[in-house]
């Protein structure tokens, strides 16, 4: 047993689950890249405030879930516990908006929050995100959404729902407060200690808690859909029309609100019909205040993130058969002492020419080398030894038929022999 075991919370990726990881990940950079977005790296840590100001001090994030701690300098530091703040963050520090708008870009990234770990959701987790700033319009909206959707497309996964919301904007949300407070002002002594302070500060928040007791009492809560001013209202309708002409199918779900402040208009949810209470797999919207509210011009956004540990359940679900990695296309075994640098030369030379090639480094015997190129799925054999020196030819053996092919010792000549790249 290990002396020492990873903190709770988090995982060990492991060579043998690497390539799942990679199968996802380059499908999420091929899709985002298709669509005209850009990659961008980011800190691990940022000031704190940047996630206070940016996200919400009322939201459970903030409140509940960052990793936060002084510096040597007596500075508070959170590691990130989400990618869209350090994003704007860095359109405004980096001027990205001067090469023009719209300003596109993705991320691949861990992400930190302190909560009790759940399926797919780890303390340290993974999360595909986009982001898109300088554009208002609903188009923007509708393509974002399809970008989500094509990545769902992309990695076979196809038993999901899209739900769509609008959570209106800074100029008909406060009327839809207001009513929200009349809703649960009546029903406050239920209430867990949360809302209760949401109540006042931000109501629409109980519409996102996590207590069942809550989730009661919000079920005949009022619809956000009824207190849009006339701008959103037709900002959604025209959202809907585009998602309909792309035969993207929809559910409206007014209860959606997002777990995060910086929201407005637009906002949705890719869920999952295979897994249980963690079934949401993308979620997004539009975000048309961050850009100020971080000190930047008023720059519209939008963008939307995905854990990639929860996707991986989703599709272990649907059965989803992930491309297995590459193995050896050559093994290359050493018959005895004096073979043994013609087969370090051989396998140095095929490696330059970009071949997978492997060679025993343990010091096995010929016949443990060649139980070694079966366990690990070589392709093609060849033995080394004094007849191969004496006459620089060599046999190799395709694994999967017993056939075998003759050539000479030689890298570039073997490669062409076998039509390896």
């Amino acid at each position: 047993m290990a002396k020492y075991s990873a903190p709770r919370g988090t995982k060990d990726i492991t060579p043998d689950e690497m390539h799942k990881w990679h199968h996802i990940e380059g499908v999420a950079r091929k899709t985002a890249q298709d669509y005209g977005f850009r990659e961008i790296r980011f800190p691990t840590f940022e000031h704190t405030e940047l996630f206070v100001r940016g996200i919400g001090d009322t939201t459970d994030v903030v409140s509940k879930e960052m990793y936060t701690f002084l510096d040597k300098g007596n500075r508070s530091i959170t590691l990130r516990p989400e990618g869209t703040a350090s994003v704007v963050r860095s359109y405004i520090e980096n001027s990205l908006y001067a090469s023009g708008l719209p300003v596109k870009a993705y991320y691949i990234t861990s992400i930190f929050r302190y909560e009790k770990p759940q399926a797919g959701r780890y303390r340290e987790h993974h999360q595909f995100g986009v982001e898109c700033f300088g554009a208002a319009g609903p188009e923007a909206d509708s393509e974002i959404i399809s970008l989500a959707r094509e990545y769902l497309a992309r990695l076979g996964i196809n038993d999901v729902r899209l739900e769509i919301n609008s959570i209106g904007c800074p100029e008909c949300r406060p009327d839809y407060h207001s009513a929200l407070r009349a809703h649960f002002k009546d029903r406050a002594d239920k209430l867990c200690e949360t809302c209760l302070d949401r109540l006042e500060r931000n109501p629409s928040r109980i519409l996102d808690c996590k207590s069942d007791i809550c989730k009661a009492l919000a079920k005949d809560a009022p619809s956000g859909l009824d207190f849009l001013c006339g701008d959103c209202g037709s900002h959604f309708t025209k959202v809907k029309e585009y998602l309909d002409a792309m035969n993207i199918d929809y559910v409206i779900n007014p209860r959606i609100v997002r777990g995060l402040d910086y929201y407005t208009k637009t906002v949705f949810e890719f869920i999952s019909n295979r897994l249980g209470a963690q079934d949401t797999v993308i979620g997004g919207g539009r975000y048309d205040g961050f850009v100020s509210a971080l000190g930047g011009q008023p720059t519209p956004g939008l963008g939307f993130g995905s854990g990639i540990e929860r996707m991986l359940l989703v599709m272990e679900a649907e059965q989803i058969e992930i491309p297995k990695p590459e193995t050896a296309s050559v093994f290359v075994a050493s018959q005895n002492e004096n073979a043994d640098k013609t087969v370090q030369t051989l396998v140095y030379d095929l490696r330059k020419l970009g071949v997978f090639a492997e060679r025993d480094i343990t010091g096995r015997s010929l016949k443990a080398q060649m139980k070694y190129a079966d366990k690990i799925g070589a392709r093609y054999t060849i033995v080394i030894g004094e007849d191969e020196l004496i006459s620089n030819s060599i046999k190799v053996k395709d694994m999967a038929t017993g056939e075998k092919h003759t050539g000479t010792l030689d890298a570039g000549a073997i490669k062409a022999l076998l039509k390896l790249h």
